[in-house]
């Protein structure tokens, strides 16, 4: 009964990943300009199998969103991971309708990540589920100014528009959305994207070297 419980909570958590089509000189391209195309491709990789390994043993239903065409012949299993493709204009649009659809389709929380965050674990996943049983809103803020994390426990659509996206003004921009409306929210602990080289760990340094 326990299990059972525990399986039909999970599949009301939606957990959706945004991640761009790993090809040469289109991922990472602000860490290109110092690194190079080949070692930014390379970096990118070794942060989606990072983002992979960290996401396996989350309790909800996971969704890979391609940023051009969905590839059924990575190290995502389609028997753990639906394949979509995103929808939109810019950032804003396209995660707007990815949560709309979500909640659409009966989930109750849904969280989305990108795949740039070598710090994430999965306890940060499953902690910003668990905020989401007392808060209508979690965010986890990045050291650049924007996001890693966000999450919320009904669609929100305001936190997507008028934003200046890859800028350091996301963070506040999208929390004052949140009090405008009167909801409620949870700050989880701030995490570094990787977007230059001098934000490269020790790890993926030596993939380059």
């Amino acid at each position: 009964m326990l299990r059972s419980l525990s399986n039909k909570k999970s599949a009301k958590n939606r957990l959706i990943v945004f991640i761009k089509n790993s090809e040469l000189g289109h991922v990472k391209t602000r860490l290109a300009k110092t690194v190079g195309d080949e070692n930014a491709l390379r970096i990118y990789k070794a942060l989606i199998q990072k983002t992979k390994d960290q996401i396996s043993g989350v309790k909800a239903q996971k969704s890979i969103y391609y940023s051009n065409y969905i590839d059924n012949y990575d190290q995502f299993a389609t028997d753990e991971f639906a394949k979509r493709l995103q929808m939109g204009e810019d950032l804003g649009e396209r995660m707007k309708n990815t949560f709309e659809a979500a909640f659409n389709q009966g989930a109750e929380k849904a969280v989305i990540i990108g795949s740039d965050c070598w710090q994430l674990t999965q306890e940060v996943v499953d902690e910003a589920f668990e905020a989401l049983d007392n808060a209508d809103f979690v965010i986890g803020p990045a050291e650049d100014g924007g996001y890693y994390l966000m999450g919320m426990s009904s669609f929100i659509p305001d936190v997507f528009n008028g934003k200046e996206w890859s800028t350091s003004n996301v963070l506040v921009d999208t929390l004052l959305d949140v009090q405008n409306n009167g909801l409620t929210h949870q700050i989880l602990r701030t995490l570094s994207d990787v977007d230059y080289e001098t934000d490269l760990p020790e790890e993926l340094i030596a993939l380059i070297q």
